[in-house]
């Protein structure tokens, strides 16, 4: 099956994928003049690849421009335009250089991705299998190949990538409510470790009103036989003590 990059010299040699894969045999250098007619990754395609391209790699293979990020402006694409241009889905970068970035696919990485998502995953594994970190790429974005794989179309594939990205920010909004409320709880621990006089006053005054609440019963014979008097007629009274900051305190009268 035909592999193909057109090669713009942006990337140093040592660390190009592109480039390792070209001294491996396993794709063909282009020049800017040549044509390809199997599937291209490239920025400028007018929708994604999916698996209703699968019969164009089959008979024409996949290729790939390879460019820097930081530099694709400089890249004459309409030298290159083709009807078999072709978005990436949302993917997450697992080479050295863009590990988890989203988007950031190198070459290698760009053509294992057409060929699973069209059908062809042996083809993809292959190219991958090249590199040290080749496996994570499949590990990382083996869920959202699948799916994509299973699509009938590109307008397919473009839905489940959408409502995935919906997904992932729903996640985000949420964390980052839960981090505030987080926060706000911590903030409120904090506050506790200071000394609360009030609390202290609070107490302070339910405790008085106890102890002066004894002096006149112990000063005062008269009140104390009207108190128990009193107490007599209803041992089950409730009463209702309020302290300084306006805390009620239930308790029951002897």
């Amino acid at each position: 099956m035909p592999v193909a990059m057109w090669d713009f010299k942006h990337c140093d040699p040592k660390r190009c994928s592109g480039v390792k894969l070209a001294r491996c045999d396993m794709l063909k250098v282009l020049k800017l003049s040549q044509r390809f007619r199997g599937i291209v990754a490239s920025p400028i395609g007018e929708k994604v690849v999916s698996p209703s391209d699968r019969k164009i790699v089959e008979e024409y293979g996949a290729a790939v421009v390879d460019c820097s990020w930081a530099r694709v402006d400089e890249v004459p694409f309409a030298k290159i335009k083709g009807s078999t241009d072709r978005l990436l889905p949302y993917l997450v970068a697992t080479n050295p250089v863009n590990y988890g970035k989203p988007w950031k696919l190198n070459c290698a990485e760009a053509l294992a991705a057409i060929f699973y998502i069209t059908g062809f995953p042996e083809h993809g594994e292959a190219l991958l299998e090249k590199f040290k970190w080749g496996h994570a790429f499949k590990k990382v974005n083996g869920g959202l190949l699948s799916r994509y794989a299973k699509c009938k179309d590109a307008a397919e594939v473009a839905l489940v990538q959408n409502e995935y990205l919906a997904t992932l920010e729903e996640d985000e909004r949420l964390k980052k409510e839960n981090a505030a409320k987080q926060e706000t709880i911590d903030s409120d621990d904090d506050d506790m470790l200071f000394r609360n006089d009030n609390r202290k006053n609070a107490f302070t005054a339910f405790d008085d009103g106890s102890e002066e609440e004894s002096s006149e019963n112990g000063s005062d014979d008269e009140e104390e036989e009207s108190s128990d008097e009193k107490s007599g007629e209803d041992d089950t009274e409730i009463g209702e003590i309020q302290d300084k900051l306006g805390n009620v305190y239930i308790h029951r009268r002897s």
